[in-house]
């Protein structure tokens, strides 16, 4: 029991100080420094301030050698946000499309795809994606920035070395007719802004724990309480149930007739719901797989316009928690993409015979 307590009074201590870290964090302003990239692997640091703009000589170094930084460098960078151009050879290109109806999907369809688009799989990859566009035949085009984990690591080794609080990877799109928004590739938190409460869990711990040996005597009434109320609930269920069982007894009506009709009503049908997919589903759609397990349903087909039917399936009473259970593809030889939904299955079909 004291170890239990002493876990939970562990996390609720690390709950407060996480949410006045954030708190601090908002109301202490974060100094943004820009880093630039070059073809020698030289970096660039300006100190941006929306006021004065740069506020600083610009500072020159390179990544894998200590820096020779003044002290008012070393102060700046101390709890900042580090913002890294990189270079264009540094990251992977690629131009993708989706349907219209895609758009509120994005990024799981990106990243279920990010293993056909890339050469690393999801977990090794960091990625962004340009804001989309819409194209012809009511689909909206984007551009994927992309490269691995591994590739960006000395950049966040070279960050934490300096102190910064933050650091994220942009990269300017390529062809941009016209300025536009860099995509953010990555973006990772290092540590709190100037090292802000560092002790705060410490000073919690001996400020706060009248209030946590109150909550663990709480714990312990509760307990036993709760073990007086599990018995009388125990014993009330049992009486229930010996009653239920009489009635069943006494009433003629309880034959395998009755029961044969209420595991009817209480069943799924598979002809109902044949028929309930035929009328949810468009005239563009053609169902190749079906698979129903006692209230669980998948189908595998093909369709013009994927995103909609999860909204006419939903709209179906037979039908709900309808999702995708695999990612969404396109072959060149297929007239549509090829979806992979799950939904479950309403098993009652009305109170007719």
């Amino acid at each position: 029991m004291m170890d239990e307590a002493k876990q939970l009074f562990g996390s609720w201590i690390d709950a407060v100080a996480a949410a006045l870290r954030a708190a601090a964090e908002r109301a202490i302003p974060q100094r943004r420094i820009v880093l630039e990239q070059n073809e020698d692997a030289d970096f660039a640091a300006r100190l941006v301030s929306k006021q004065k703009g740069t506020v600083l000589p610009q500072a020159t170094f390179r990544r894998g050698q200590a820096p020779v930084l003044t002290e008012e460098w070393r102060a700046a960078l101390r709890g900042s946000h580090l913002e890294v151009h990189l270079r264009a050879d540094q990251v992977l290109f690629r131009a993708v499309d989706f349907p219209k109806q895609a758009m509120d999907f994005l990024d799981g369809m990106i990243r279920a795809q990010i293993d056909r688009l890339t050469p690393w799989i999801a977990n090794d990859a960091v990625y962004g994606l340009t804001a989309p566009v819409p194209t012809a035949n009511e689909r909206i085009a984007l551009t994927l920035a992309a490269t691995s984990r591994q590739a960006i690591q000395p950049l966040l080794d070279l960050a934490a070395d300096l102190g910064a609080a933050s650091v994220e990877g942009l990269i300017e799109p390529p062809d941009a007719e016209t300025p536009v928004r860099p995509i953010r590739i990555f973006e990772q938190k290092l540590s709190s802004p100037a090292g802000i409460a560092n002790n705060m869990p410490r000073l919690l711990r001996l400020t706060l724990l009248g209030a946590g040996m109150a909550a663990a005597a709480t714990l312990v009434v509760s307990t036993y309480l709760g073990g007086a109320y599990d018995d009388q609930r125990q014993e009330l269920q049992r009486r229930v149930s010996q009653r239920r069982a009489a009635l069943r007894i006494d009433q003629p009506g309880a034959s395998a007739t009755a029961l044969l009709a209420k595991r009817k009503q209480t069943s799924p049908s598979s002809v109902l719901v044949l028929e309930a997919i035929a009328r949810a589903l468009p005239d563009t759609t053609y169902v190749t797989e079906l698979r129903i397990d006692v209230d669980k349903m998948q189908i595998v087909g093909l369709t013009r316009d994927t995103p909609s039917l999860i909204r006419r399936l939903e709209q179906s009473p037979q039908f709900s928690r309808a999702t995708f259970f695999a990612p969404t593809t396109r072959d060149q030889n297929e007239p549509g993409e090829r979806f992979h939904i799950e939904t479950h299955v309403t098993p009652y079909f009305g109170t007719g015979s």
